[in-house]
């Protein structure tokens, strides 16, 4: 029998290709992670908290991450499907509850495309400050566009490259800091635990100061989920995901943890440049200072490459991430057909196209201060990745409590994930407790700091919006437990995405 249904329309209709290998699971998950997060901002979370604090944060946040990527690689490697936590939503708590996802996560990077992209004009003004940022702008748009318009196989290729850059940076880093501390190389003019003991050290600012470096912690970690995401295209998922989950988060938390560790020893937090570290100046860049500490004058050049390196692997990745997830909302008829069309290669051209076009808003900076812009942007999307987070908790969850509850056994799963259901509770309060704290400040003033709070939450009512219009519209409900239903786990790395 035949349907007119795009899943099914016919055997010659262009599909998701799984070109997807381990190798390249690994350098998206890593690439999407370690980024101006590592390189730049975390001098700023030392510099608020103290090395302890920080080093605490990273470690606090890095179990919840934990957590989540277990979570995600319970559901990817049963399901795996491009459309990833907005399909688990949508499945396993409310197709309205799936279809606010889906949104909100399309948003999310398809804005972050746009903050990306001014940054790497600030990036480039470094070098070049008498060249129209826009211009940057322009380039580095339709690279990207040309990457993820190859083939999923060409955009794994060049994000295997870009996110290689990064870990040999932060290799580089960690074996000259621990060549400093250990009086090999020159720049450590302390003891070795000197600095963690100066001032308020190693503690700074107490817990209101470690609540706001979670929030920055938190944005410094997001993008290990774009292996749920790639899941619909990689070769056997039932294998490569869990595999994937296991090598990726131990890599980053370790890259992280000894990173914020060696610029504790390095650097005291009292240091102003730590304060000031932003994207929008390299030479203080933590990374840069400890460089320069052991000698290396030109520093700050190499470290603007690289850093340029990762805001367009964030891009690229972002451009991956935002046509898939509309890919997948078209498939499902909760966005317009035409973005479920694939090319001949197997890409959602359109979907592409629609994400493009608003990764353009980088262009605003041509009319307004490219600072201006870097802000307004990365405000309008800062939430989205923390309800994307909130989203993954919560399906895990009720999938699992479904899957036992039917009569099935959790061995059977192609990766089981360690310690339910502590796991997506404990990830789920920590991740809501960080989303809902992220400027409590706003409210403890003598007068409310609107304008704070609205650009800083507004992304959560937009979310509770699009779930309520799409149950008072379509009528959804939450999915009984005895409703739920569940691919065969034996089939399960075999499906196609666009069956689905």
């Amino acid at each position: 029998m035949t349907s007119a249904h795009p899943q099914t329309a016919g055997a010659a209709e262009p599909e998701l290709r799984r070109e997807l290998k381990a190798r390249h699971l690994s350098m998206i998950a890593i690439g999407g992670s370690i980024g101006t997060g590592l390189f730049v901002a975390s001098g700023a979370t030392i510099s608020q908290a103290g090395p302890g604090g920080a080093l605490l944060a990273y470690a606090l946040i890095g179990i919840m991450v934990y957590f989540l990527m277990t979570s995600l690689g319970e559901l990817a490697a049963c399901l795996p499907v491009s459309g990833s936590f907005a399909t688990y939503g949508a499945r396993y708590v409310d197709e309205g509850f799936g279809f606010a996802l889906g949104w909100n996560y399309w948003y999310n990077w398809a804005v972050t495309i746009a903050v990306d992209l001014v940054a790497a004009q600030l990036v480039m003004n470094y070098w070049f400050p008498d060249i129209p940022g826009v211009l940057w702008s322009a380039l580095f748009l339709l690279l990207m566009f040309l990457l993820n318009n190859i083939s999923v196989k060409g955009f794994g290729e060049a994000e295997y490259w870009f996110a290689a850059i990064k870990v040999v940076t932060v290799l580089i880093f960690i074996a000259t800091g621990l060549l400093m501390i250990a009086g090999i190389l020159q720049g450590r003019h302390a003891g070795i635990m000197e600095n963690w003991f100066i001032g308020d050290a190693p503690f700074a600012g107490g817990f209101a100061a470690l609540i706001g470096v979670a929030m920055i912690v938190g944005f410094s970690f997001q993008g290990t989920e774009l292996i749920g995401i790639a899941a619909g295209e990689s070769q056997d998922p039932a294998r490569n995901i869990p595999r994937a989950v296991k090598q990726i988060f131990w890599r980053i938390l370790l890259f992280y943890i000894f990173s914020i560790l060696i610029i504790g020893l390095l650097i005291p937090y009292t240091d102003p440049q730590l304060l000031g570290s932003e994207v929008t100046d390299i030479s203080i860049s933590p990374f840069t200072m400890v460089f320069e500490k052991a000698g290396l004058l030109s520093a700050a050049a190499v470290m603007n490459a690289v850093v340029l390196t990762s805001v367009l692997s964030a891009g690229n990745s972002g451009m991956y991430a935002s046509t898939r997830m509309l890919f997948n909302l078209a498939r499902e008829g909760k966005a317009p057909r035409i973005f479920a069309r694939l090319s001949a290669n197997g890409v959602p051209r359109y979907a592409l196209l629609a994400t493009t076009l608003i990764a353009a808003l980088c262009f605003v900076s041509s009319v307004y201060s490219p600072n201006a812009v870097y802000i307004w942007l990365l405000n309008t999307s800062g939430m989205t990745g923390f309800i994307a987070w909130l989203g993954i908790a919560i399906s895990h969850y009720r999938f699992r409590r479904g899957y036992v509850l039917q009569g099935n056994d959790p061995a059977s799963l192609p990766y089981q994930s360690k310690l339910f259901p502590f796991g997506p509770v404990f990830a789920f309060i920590l991740c809501l407790i960080i989303t809902l704290g992220q400027n409590y400040q706003a409210f403890l003033q003598d007068r409310i700091d609107w304008n704070g709070a609205v650009a800083t939450y507004i992304g959560l009512p937009l979310f509770l919006g699009i779930w309520l219009g799409y149950r008072l519209v379509k009528g959804s409900r939450i999915i009984p437990y005895a409703e739920m239903v569940f691919p065969d786990a034996a089939n399960a790395s075999k499906a196609s995405p666009a069956s689905r």
